[in-house]
């Protein structure tokens, strides 16, 4: 197994292709092509097989703000497994490859986590963000309560203090916010 890490700048049109389709095939159901988006921009790690994409993930920037502070956060996207790898290390590979940049690059990393990716990121140290959720949208602060209870965050050593049971919002976007 190949694992490339690249900018989004540094991928051609073929292998984001590859990414994207990845994506719709592990989430059929559950992806939108905002969720796409949201992948981009950012530095991409790929398992890459005998030529061909069976693992994706990637980390963008956003801001995220706490404690009166606006953080900078390495937001964990597109985090994709084909299914006749899962379970073999792809997924801690990739993983471990973007909190390494995490870690490189931002003062926490953050992510929206589907109730079965959970026991697999807290065994990793990325912990849940206990208190409210909240985004800052074109028409001011809104609630994002539906969202609380699927943040998790990964602290760094060297990086902001945070209070888990204070409140977190997060910069605007399109599509899902978290």
């Amino acid at each position: 197994m190949e694992l490339r890490v690249a900018h989004t700048a540094e991928l051609d049109a073929a292998t984001l292709g590859a990414a994207r389709e990845l994506l719709y095939e592990v989430f059929p159901d559950d992806l939108e092509e905002s969720d796409w988006e949201h992948a981009l921009g950012g530095v991409h790690a790929l398992a890459v097989v005998d030529g061909v994409l069976i693992g994706h993930a990637s980390v963008i920037q956003r801001r995220l703000v706490h404690g009166g502070r606006a953080l900078r956060a390495g937001y964990v996207e597109g985090v994709a497994v084909r299914e006749s790898h899962r379970r073999s290390g792809v997924g801690t590979m990739l993983m471990s490859s973007i909190e390494e940049t995490i870690a490189n690059a931002y003062d926490l990393g953050a992510l929206g986590a589907s109730d079965m990716a959970v026991p697999f990121y807290e065994a990793r140290g990325w912990r849940r963000w206990r208190g409210p959720s909240w985004a800052l949208t074109p028409s001011g602060v809104v609630r994002t309560a539906d969202e609380d209870g699927a943040i998790y965050v990964l602290p760094l050593e060297s990086g902001a203090p945070l209070n888990l049971d204070e409140p977190l919002m997060a910069d605007w976007r399109e599509g899902d916010v978290w």
